[in-house]
C-alpha cells in the first residue's frame, strides 16, 4: 500500500476535511497524509488524535520519529508535552504514550534516521520569535543537520505580510497551524498539508496572518 509516495508530485491536503481512521488502538485515530512502504512499518506522515484519558502500547521507533504537538497535552513516561512542543526522537528511543485530556498530534515516522541523532523536546510556546529575512515574517528554529540536509521551523506571517517569490532546491513540507497561508497557485487554512518538490517556486503570503510548521530536505 501506498499513499502520496511520488515525491516529484505537488501535495496539498485540507486535513479538516478528512475522517479520523481508527488505529491499533480503540482511543487513538489518525489521518494519513503520506505512506511509503508497509501500512504499520512504513514511512507515515499523519494527523493523530488522541481521545481522553487515552493510551498507546510501548513501541520502538526504527529510523526516527518526529511529533508537533497543535492541540491538548500529549505524554509518554518521559515528560508530559503541551501544546507548541516539537518532538524529535531517535533510532532506538521506546515510549507508551498516552494523554489524559486529549490531544492532537503532527507526527512523521521512520523520517529522523541515521546516526548521531539524539532526543529533542522544544516547547516552541515559551520560545521567542526571531525576526524574519523580511518585515512581517519571523521565525523559530527547531532543528538543522547539514549531513541529512534538513531544516524544521516555524515561520509566522503577519496580517498582509508576503515573502518573495523563491525556489526549493530540495522538498518543502508545510502543515499550517493558525490562520491561513496562500500563494500564486491557492489558499490553505488552519489544518492544510503541503509538499512541494525540489525546483518548485512561490511567494506565499498571508491577508490575516498564519503560523506554520515547515521542513525542507534536500
Amino acid at each position: 500500500m501506498a499513499l502520496n509516495d511520488d515525491f516529484a508530485q505537488r501535495i496539498v491536503i485540507d486535513t479538516a476535511a478528512m475522517d479520523w481512521q481508527a488505529s491499533p488502538s480503540p482511543t487513538v485515530w489518525s489521518k494519513r497524509l503520506e505512506l511509503v512502504g508497509g501500512q504499520e512499518n512504513g514511512r507515515v506522515t499523519s494527523v493523530v488524535r488522541y481521545d481522553p484519558g487515552s493510551s498507546f502500547h510501548g513501541h520502538d521507533h526504527p529510523d526516527g520519529e518526529e511529533i508537533l504537538v497543535l492541540e491538548g497535552e500529549f505524554c509518554d513516561e518521559h515528560g508530559r508535552y503541551p501544546a507548541g512542543t516539537h518532538l524529535l526522537n531517535p533510532e532506538g528511543f521506546r515510549h507508551a504514550p498516552f494523554s489524559d485530556t486529549g490531544c492532537v498530534l503532527f507526527v512523521k515516522l521512520r523520517q529522523f534516521g541515521g546516526d548521531g541523532r539524539t532526543h529533542f523536546a522544544h516547547e516552541t510556546a515559551s520560545m521567542a520569535w526571531q525576526d524574519g529575512p523580511v518585515p512581517g515574517v519571523s521565525l523559530i528554529p527547531l532543528y538543522q543537520n547539514d549531513h541529512h540536509g534538513e531544516q524544521i521551523g516555524l515561520i509566522r506571517f503577519a496580517p498582509g505580510a508576503s515573502f518573495p517569490d523563491h525556489p526549493h532546491d530540495g522538498i518543502e513540507e508545510i502543515f499550517v497551524i493558525d490562520g491561513m497561508l496562500a500563494d500564486e497557485h491557492g489558499r490553505y487554512p488552519a489544518g492544510t498539508w503541503l509538499r512541494q518538490p525540489a525546483g518548485s517556486r512561490h511567494a506565499p503570503h498571508s491577508d490575516t496572518g498564519a503560523v506554520f510548521y515547515v521542513k525542507t530536505v534536500r
